[in-house]
């Protein structure tokens, strides 16, 4: 039930609709339990029972005798309006029926009305708190992830709330006040009665907790299957190239096959034990009605009967009594579902609740602009087990371009992640301007940075929005010019739309080429004083190479760079070359000196053939 809680706080914000649902529901249960109590007066007059009309209207005198005043006002009304005329009598009877059956169903729409807004607005907030969350935490948690079960926990798991915990919130207020209203009748019609049912509900509720027991764990065991063959469904759409070219569809289709067979399995359990607490349930209520049918019975045939209970009051007793069987039913469902749906409530709230350890501190200070220089103190830094950078040292000076080169695995990309903060150094420090950048907002640390990476990543946007990420107050023209310095224009002016052409799912209706000056392009747009180019150039062909080759040096003018690079041709003018062998600097200084050294790095000029 702890889940069950936690996801009621969401519903905090919508407290306008939770009171005119609950104010709905009580007149809801008020008027479902006269409705059955107005077909007394009718049986009365059907069965020419007569009745000992007041002579004066009837005076209240307590809880204890609110039947009979009850009783004797709806005579002494009806007496009023009919004059004794049976016929007219039946026709006030009914009328009153209609009204209260009317009155009812106004009522029972009014709380759905107020449902639909408070349901669906907790269903809105949970989804955009989780998406939320996804996106401020950090890249470390996502890869120890598979990206379908976080689809799963956005798209399957809130619905599963949808449609197993929330609809409890409907349950709170209506069946409870329904069954304590009509139990409240039954006990002014017959408290002797009334007994037997308070003996059958406790073990109605005791036999539906034993099935729901072990819902959670069933409902789990689904949702995680969910996310597996979701995952499997995700790496097939992105790597849909590979797995035809290796033939490997067989193989994919034999996994995704025995993820969905052990989905249906799971399922079939779970939902065959979840249809079980209905027809349970109404079992055990038939079986009250039973034994209200035995005892009462005995009341009216046995000897005295007309001082407990008569034929009209026993009719409308058994109604009320089967009244109860259908709240009483929609609990149990309630509480199996929320056995269910706690599941779902625990995998979403494990993304909510888990910890960002990159989160700005409370003293974080907002970065305005670059002044001096960049600063890698004493840097180690691990993602797992092995240190990737030891002891790592480097001073970069404003409008300086500074080059790390060395072999796969060296830790060249490890400081293009550590300079943004997409992760955090384990020992050192790094410092802009001699500030730490964790006493620095992430936000205001990342508008100083302008990054380009070897995958040029776009989004299913036109190229103008895709841009504009890089400076959302950008003018067409901006844009333009932006292209042009990305050497990118001279292929987007040709496009139908221009830059409102959309280049598909992850950019796929470009080359690959094409898309790595876009995001070159996007870096441009942004114009911020420090460049990351984590191997921008290493996915182009030589052609485009030259191209983009040009277009960097023109962004980097006036621009401090670090420029992460495979391919050494591009980072000849660099003011200074860091060469890396692991995780440790071997070498440094400017290309000529480099070469002169003939040590790592002509070896790395060597081995890809590069002409000095």
């Amino acid at each position: 039930m702890n889940q069950f809680y936690k996801i009621l706080w969401y519903a905090k914000p919508y407290t306008s609709f939770a009171l005119g649902h609950i104010i709905s529901n009580v007149f809801f249960a008020l008027f479902g339990t006269l409705s059955f109590v107005a077909l007394m007066p009718m049986l009365d007059v059907i069965f020419e029972k007569e009745k000992v009309i007041p002579d004066s209207k009837p005076v209240y005198e307590g809880i204890t005798e609110i039947g009979h005043f009850a009783e004797n006002s709806l005579a002494f009304y009806m007496n009023e309006f009919t004059g004794g005329d049976k016929s007219k009598a039946l026709i006030f009877v009914i009328i009153l029926i209609v009204i209260t059956f009317l009155l009812k169903n106004i009522f029972g729409y009014l709380a759905n009305y107020f449902m639909v807004f408070l349901r669906n607005g907790v269903i809105r907030d949970i989804r955009n708190e989780v998406y939320k969350k996804v996106l401020y935490l950090p890249l470390s948690y996502f890869s120890e992830k598979r990206k379908g079960d976080i689809i799963a926990r956005v798209t399957g798991d809130v619905n599963d709330l949808q449609y197993s915990m929330l609809p409890v919130l409907e349950l709170i207020v209506r069946e409870p006040l329904t069954i304590i209203f009509t139990l409240t009748a039954m006990l002014i019609i017959s408290t002797k009665l009334t007994l037997f049912v308070f003996v059958f509900i406790p073990i109605m509720g005791f036999i539906i907790s034993k099935i729901g027991k072990s819902l959670k764990r069933k409902s789990d065991r689904v949702q995680k299957e969910q996310g597996l063959f979701l995952s499997t469904l995700e790496e097939t759409l992105s790597g849909l190239r590979i797995i035809k070219g290796f033939n490997a569809e067989e193989k994919f289709n034999r996994h995704f096959n025995e993820s969905t067979e052990r989905y249906y399995n799971f399922s079939n359990k779970l939902l065959n034990r979840q249809n079980l607490a209905s027809p349970i349930s109404e079992f055990l209520g038939i079986c009250m009605i039973s034994i209200i049918l035995w005892y009462g019975g005995n009341l009216i045939i046995g000897e005295g009967s007309n001082l407990f209970l008569d034929g009209s009051k026993f009719i409308v007793y058994i109604g009320l009594a089967y009244n109860i069987l259908t709240p009483a039913k929609a609990i149990s469902r309630g509480m199996v579902n929320v056995k269910k749906g706690g599941a779902a409530a625990e995998r979403i709230q494990e993304i909510l609740d888990s910890e960002n350890p990159l989160k700005d501190t409370f003293s974080a200070l907002e970065k305005e602009g670059f002044n001096s220089k960049i600063e890698f103190k004493n840097i180690w830094f691990k993602y797992k087990d092995e240190f990737v950078l030891k002891d790592f040292s480097l001073t970069i000076p404003k409008g300086k371009t500074v080059a790390l080169v060395g072999q796969s695995g060296s830790g060249k990309s490890t400081i293009a992640n550590l300079i943004t903060r997409f992760y955090d150094v384990n020992k050192g420090q790094i410092l802009i301007d001699g500030v730490d950048i964790r006493d620095l907002t992430s936000t205001s640390l990342r508008a100083q940075l302008g990054l380009v990476t070897q995958d040029a990543i776009l989004f299913n946007e036109s190229i103008k929005e895709n841009l504009l990420l890089g400076n959302e107050m950008a003018t067409d023209q901006d844009i333009i010019d932006a292209l042009k310095i990305a050497n990118a224009w001279e292929f987007v002016k040709d496009l139908p739309e221009g830059i409102e052409t959309n280049i598909g799912d992850s950019g796929n209706k470009l080359s690959g080429g094409q898309k790595q000056r876009l995001s070159i392009a996007r870096a441009v747009l942004k114009s911020p004083p420090i460049m990351v180019l984590d191997e921008a150039t290493s996915a182009l062909d030589t052609e485009s190479e030259r191209l983009v080759q040009v277009a960097l040096e023109n962004m980097m003018k006036n621009r401090t760079s670090i420029v992460i690079a495979h391919r050494l041709s591009t980072i000849q003018n660099a003011d200074e070359i860091v060469v890396l062998n692991k995780g440790e600097i071997v070498e440094q200084g400017k290309h000529n000196e480099l070469i002169n050294k003939k040590g790592t790095y002509k070896k790395l000029v060597d081995m890809q053939s590069l002409e000095v």
